[in-house]
C-alpha cells in the first residue's frame, strides 16, 4: 500500500470530524434562532470541508480499488450519504417548523451515526452487525 493511503485516511477522518461538529453545531443553533448557521461564509466553509471530504473518500475509494458490487457496506455507506444530506438541508432550511428541523437534524445525525459504524466495521448493518451474526 502507497505511504499517501495512511496520510488520505487519516485526512479523511479529520474531515469527517471538522463536517459533523459543524453541521451540528449549525443544526442547534438553528434550532436556537441564530443567525450565523446560515451566514455565506459559514454555508461556503461547510461546503468548502464537505467537497474535501469527499474527495478525500473518493481518493480512498480510487486507491483500496473497491468495488460496489462485491462490497455492500460502501455502497450502503453511498446511500446513506445522500439520506444525510437530504436530511441535513432539511434540518438547516426546509423543514417547514422548527419542531420538523430537530426531527431532521436527529434523523441526519442518527444516519451518519450508522455511516461511521458501517465505515468501521464494513458490514451494511454498521454497529448491529455483531447482532445479526
Amino acid at each position: 500500500m502507497s505511504v499517501a493511503y495512511p496520510l488520505l485516511k487519516s485526512l479523511h477522518i479529520a474531515l469527517v470530524s471538522a463536517s459533523l461538529s459543524l453541521f451540528a453545531s449549525r443544526g442547534l443553533a438553528v434550532l436556537w434562532g441564530a443567525r450565523w448557521p446560515m451566514q455565506r461564509v459559514v454555508r461556503r466553509a461547510s461546503v468548502l470541508i464537505d467537497s474535501a471530504l469527499l474527495a478525500a473518500g473518493g481518493g480512498l475509494w480510487w486507491m483500496l480499488q473497491l468495488d460496489l458490487t462485491q462490497h455492500a457496506w460502501l455502497l450502503t455507506k453511498l446511500i446513506l450519504l445522500v439520506v444525510y444530506v437530504l436530511l441535513g438541508t432539511w434540518a438547516l432550511k426546509r423543514a417547514p417548523t422548527p419542531a420538523a428541523k430537530a426531527l431532521c437534524l436527529a434523523l441526519a445525525l442518527a444516519t451518519v451515526g450508522h455511516m461511521v459504524g458501517v465505515a468501521l466495521t464494513k458490514h451494511p448493518a454498521g454497529f448491529l452487525a455483531g447482532w445479526l451474526t
